[in-house]
């Protein structure tokens, strides 16, 4: 029996950056569709997405060569965080999906514990933007790989956070939009289901069917 919901944050419950990235060339005096970079929403188009797709680079690897790239244009500082510090520059209700918000709430309120399982939140963000999210201030546990040293998919990071819920990990639901992260939470036992960051509503729409909640 489900009694969790774990989730990824960037993707299902944040925005992802491709979805932010006009209002970042706005506000870095760039020319619109100077940041060319497509992911999931164009596949084909985008090189490096597809190597990390293929694994040939990783995630980390991948927002580097962005964060380069943005450093190289703008003057900004070449990390993590001063490419994602322009991007997530906007308040919470413009970045936070509404359809999480509505599903965290309802699931908390019908009795299911929620988590985030994340990998990179600090590392991209830093604490003084964590501490503005409120929407962390419902969860049950938050489990960031950038503050603990291991990453999804590696097991260890999902047997985390199911003993910090206190649930088995078969009781619960995981929500991620990386495929591979998805596998992992399955190889230790988790149902879980792929997050389409091109239709967020849908895909929201899945959570609550499985968990049996009315929209």
């Amino acid at each position: 029996m489900t009694r969790a919901l774990v989730l990824d944050f960037g993707g299902p419950v944040l925005r992802t950056p491709f979805e932010l990235l006009r209002l970042g060339e706005q506000r870095s005096g760039l020319p619109p569709g100077t940041l060319a970079w497509t992911g999931p929403f164009d596949p084909a188009a985008d090189d490096d997405w597809r190597l990390m797709q293929d694994h040939a680079i990783t995630e980390r690897e991948y927002w580097q060569r962005k964060a380069d790239e943005f450093a190289r244009l703008t003057g900004a500082d070449a990390s993590f965080r001063g490419l994602m510090g322009v991007l997530f520059a906007a308040d919470e209700s413009d970045l936070v999906r509404p359809e999480a918000r509505d599903v965290v709430h309802d699931a908390r309120i019908n009795g299911y514990a929620v988590a985030v399982l994340t990998n990179d939140m600090r590392a991209f963000h830093g604490d003084e933007w964590v501490a503005r999210m409120t929407v962390l201030e419902q969860l049950d546990a938050l489990v960031d790989g950038s503050v603990e040293h291991v990453l999804k998919p590696d097991p260890a990071i999902y047997h985390l956070v199911v003993e910090r819920l206190g649930v088995a990990a078969e009781d619960c639901l995981f929500v991620d939009d990386q495929p591979g992260n998805v596998a992992g939470a399955e190889s230790v036992g988790m149902q879980a289901l792929w997050f389409d960051v091109t239709d967020p509503v849908g895909s929201w729409g899945k959570v609550r069917a499985v968990l049996g909640l009315v929209a």
